[in-house]
């Protein structure tokens, strides 16, 4: 009888029980995860659980119709995806519709309400120094305490490496009357005005830096005197006020804007000509400090020319008095952070520290990075999807694959009869792995199972099965050449591990492709499809392979039971392959003459 080699194989066979702890352990590890993190069910797309479906509309500004084209809006496109992709919202798309039309879709079960929010926020993004602030509203009435005026909670510092850190700015706003009685219209007014005096605006000046003539100090003092009305009659509690706040301004104009402190009160504010344009930063994260008490943090890096103009605004700021010593992030004509400034930051690193939590952080760093759009968008409209059709093409895609599930196994029972426990026992396993794992995905990476990704799923048991296939029919030809079930699958092994890898990357190929090349659902089925097939080349080295070689060793298998799936007899074997003996050659001696 013809022995299996030793080595390598010979251990493979007298040792399957370490792969198979190996993988228990592993299916152990990630369920225990799966419950530890509390998401026992993989997160489901917006065709099946419903969710928001944004349209926003590009806005040519005047005489500038030209912008609306292919690049601009595929940039908008990709800004917008990365600014719900930052908030951690799973399967969110975002794609053109027509030549100025974009359609974003959010799941429910996400954040989608910020999502919402940072995504109709089209306007750009710019910094501006704050000339006079002040609580609005109801919030007016008595002079506000210092963590009330200008957003005392942040503060603007160097990420340098001398370790100088910018003073507290819990100071009194200058631009606050300080008597309760005396906060009117009227003494906002003159504030404002104290204000813009102090700073004046670059256009108030000729380019050759000689002082404006007559003409242009008395539309100077026009453009003050308005602003000043609309300062005092400015109430950031009304919400149509707030979105009428600052409408119209171009950046190098000073303006008017609502934004809310650290304690949820709405502030109004006079800001200056904007010193920086949003598309100036290059990056911006949220980050958690652990050598000082400063907690979460955002540190922004600036582009070449974004530093200079940086190190220019906080050379000025740092050298005036709060709340003059601020400059306002402003996005969508809506102050979203207010830091105070000691000093002048150079080298084009800042950091913008207070009493942040990790939201808050991410969504100012988020701001900050995708906040400068090409183009300016009106939402159009907003509709809620239901998850009615989604969910009954579910329950018929889960039928159809019940329904081929069930026609596989029965194919496995009547064909191979006793193998097929071991075929199914895989199947189970590679299904238990693909469910733990999608469940994980969904709060580490923001996987979302939508009704392509299920059908990836139900392929995938196909192609799994085909991986038993070839295993078995490479076991059942070495029976077929006269050998015995145990020697069999170590000598099959080899040949069907060539085919089945090479299969399987064909298919993890196709998918990747696929996944590249597509938008949207389609990359739902591609990487379903990748994931199954990875898992599969698992499952089939270390489940099927070494559970075949514990099941030789049973009686009902190795004697060729009929209903084995291995019975000789039935798969016309041929008689068994054994060693035979050279006939030795007459020893030599003396030849006959006669025969000579």
């Amino acid at each position: 009888m013809v022995a299996p080699k030793k080595g390598k194989n010979a251990s493979a066979q007298s040792k399957p029980g370490r792969s198979l702890a190996l993988i228990l352990i592993a299916i152990v590890a990630l369920t225990g995860g799966m419950f530890a993190s509390g998401h026992t069910t993989p997160r489901l797309g917006i065709d099946l659980a419903g969710g928001t479906s944004i349209t926003l509309r590009a806005v040519p500004e005047a005489g500038q119709e030209s912008a609306i084209n292919k690049t601009n809006m595929d940039t908008a496109v990709e800004i917008m995806n990365r600014r719900v992709n930052g908030l951690g919202v799973s399967e969110a798309e975002v794609q053109t519709q027509g030549d100025r039309n974009i359609i974003v879709n959010i799941p429910k079960g996400t954040n989608s309400k910020e999502a919402r929010e940072q995504v109709g926020t089209t306007a750009k993004l710019y910094f501006r120094p704050v000339l006079a602030t002040e609580l609005s509203g109801a919030n007016a009435t008595g002079s506000p305490s210092p963590s009330e005026t200008g957003g005392a909670s942040d503060k603007a510092t160097e990420k340098a490496t001398d370790g100088d850190k910018a003073t507290d700015g819990d100071k009194p706003s200058s631009g606050t009357p300080s008597d309760p009685a005396s906060a009117s219209a009227t003494t906002q007014g003159r504030a404002a005005s104290d204000a813009l005096k102090a700073d004046p605006s670059p256009s108030a000046k000729s380019s050759d830096g000689a002082s404006p003539s007559p003409s242009a100090s008395a539309s100077g003092d026009d453009a003050t005197a308005k602003l000043q009305q609309q300062y005092a009659a400015l109430d950031c509690t009304d919400a149509n006020a707030r979105a009428k706040a600052g409408k119209g301004a171009k950046p190098g104009d000073p303006t008017v804007a609502c934004g809310q402190n650290a304690q949820g009160q709405w502030q109004k504010y006079i800001l200056g000509p904007a010193a920086v344009d949003g598309t100036e930063v290059d990056k911006a994260d949220a980050v958690y400090n652990t050598q000082t008490a400063a907690g979460w943090t955002v540190t922004m890096k600036f582009t070449d020319k974004g530093s200079k103009k940086f190190a220019d605004i906080t050379g000025q700021l740092a050298q005036k008095q709060s709340p003059q010593n601020q400059f306002a992030i402003v996005l969508d004509n809506e102050v979203v952070s207010d830091p105070y400034v000691s000093q002048e930051l150079t080298g084009g690193n800042a950091e913008i520290s207070g009493s942040f939590d990790q939201e808050e952080a991410q969504s100012l760093a988020n701001m900050l990075s995708y906040g400068a759009l090409p183009l300016t968008f009106k939402e159009d409209s907003v509709t809620t999807v239901t998850a009615a059709l989604g969910g009954e093409q579910l329950h018929a895609g889960l039928i159809a694959g019940a329904i081929g599930l069930a026609l596989v196994v029965l194919y496995l029972l009547f064909y191979y009869r006793g193998l097929s426990f071991i075929a199914v026992c895989s199947l189970l396993v590679s299904a238990g792995l693909t469910y733990v794992i999608m469940a994980l995905l969904g709060p580490t990476i923001g996987f979302a199972l939508n009704l392509p990704a299920v059908c990836g799923a139900i392929v995938a048991i196909g192609i799994t099965a085909d991986s038993f296939i070839v295993y078995f029919e490479r076991v059942r030809d070495e029976i077929r050449e006269g050998r015995t079930l145990r020697p069999a699958v170590e000598r099959a092994w080899p040949r069907a591990r060539r085919t089945i890898l090479v299969s399987d990357f064909v298919s993890f190929l196709a998918a990747a492709v696929l996944f590249i090349v597509t938008v949207g659902k389609v990359q739902g089925f591609a990487f379903t499809l990748g994931l199954t097939t990875l898992l599969d080349v698992v499952v089939v080295f270390l489940f099927t392979k070494p559970l075949l070689t514990l099941m030789a060793r049973r009686k009902f298998f190795a004697s060729g039971h009929k209903w084995s799936g291995l019975d000789p007899k039935a798969l016309g074997a041929k008689p068994p392959l054994r060693r035979t003996r050279r006939p030795s050659r007459p020893a030599a001696g003396p030849v006959d003459p006669k025969e000579a």
